[in-house]
């Protein structure tokens, strides 16, 4: 069957491969060091996380996508928590705690099931496949190429430390982007769907069950409207096909 061809644009991290997991391992393992120093003042696993997380969102908000963010993270939590309790900050808790947010970088890179099938399909339907992703360039590189990527992306692939409606447009510009046929899909609300619908393309909203609080926006209701929700990326190509076809008859 023919398809009209479509222009597909897709996110990396908890979109084609695992990534929230890995900082949810880490957390895991630094509320406990944290419960271990600082238990004995009544400090609870929740106080930590809520402060880590107010801290991670703003960081993100003014800074972007940097590697070093997360465990920049975990040691200002640690020090508003000795501030709190009158308690030394201790140099190599610090040490500890910085080699610990930037061990989630080691993690294997996983591929959510159905990736490649869907790459596959959408690839054999002769649909442009481009890959946008946020983050340390050498970090993203390096997934992309475990994966090996580049056989779907080839030299389609854009790694920016902000991810936003500005740098989303600059991509569209760069090329000859037809919006109507062109899609974003992605997990973040804030990074993937907002900005897509903000620049007039097609957006798919891979909903995830734990997702990162930075990513989860309110969007308005025309919007929501606007958007297509799946929960797994094996849904993408009836997805594309439908469109491609709908359009191709339209």
């Amino acid at each position: 069957m023919k398809y009209l061809t479509q222009q597909v644009i897709f996110d990396l991290d908890d979109t084609l491969v695992h990534c929230n997991k890995y900082f949810d391992l880490i957390l895991g393992q630094y509320f406990e060091l944290m419960s271990e120093w600082f238990g004995e003042y009544g400090a609870t696993t929740a106080d930590f996380r809520s402060k880590q997380v107010e801290i991670d969102v703003h960081t993100v908000s003014t800074s972007g996508l940097a590697s070093d963010n997360f465990p920049k993270s975990l040691i200002a939590t640690y020090r508003f928590f000795c501030i709190k309790y009158n308690h030394p900050a201790d140099p190599y808790q610090e040490q500890q705690l910085m080699k610990l947010g930037m061990s989630v970088y080691d993690q294997e890179v996983e591929a959510y099931p159905g990736m490649v099938e869907t790459l596959d399909t959408l690839k054999q339907d002769g649909h442009a496949l481009y890959l946008y992703t946020g983050g340390d360039d050498t970090i993203q590189k390096r997934k992309i190429e475990q994966m090996k990527l580049d056989a779907y992306f080839d030299d389609r692939i854009y790694i920016r430390q902000h991810k936003n409606v500005e740098a989303l447009e600059t991509i569209l510009n760069t090329h000859s982007f037809d919006r109507k046929s062109t899609w974003m899909i992605g997990n973040s609300l804030r990074t993937d769907v907002l900005p897509a619908l903000t620049a007039g393309i097609n957006s798919i909203y891979l909903k995830q069950q734990n997702e990162w609080l930075y990513n989860l926006i309110e969007l308005q209701r025309e919007m929501q409207q606007s958007v297509q929700t799946i929960s797994s990326i094996s849904e993408v190509p009836p997805v594309i096909r439908s469109a491609a076809l709908f359009k191709n008859h339209g």
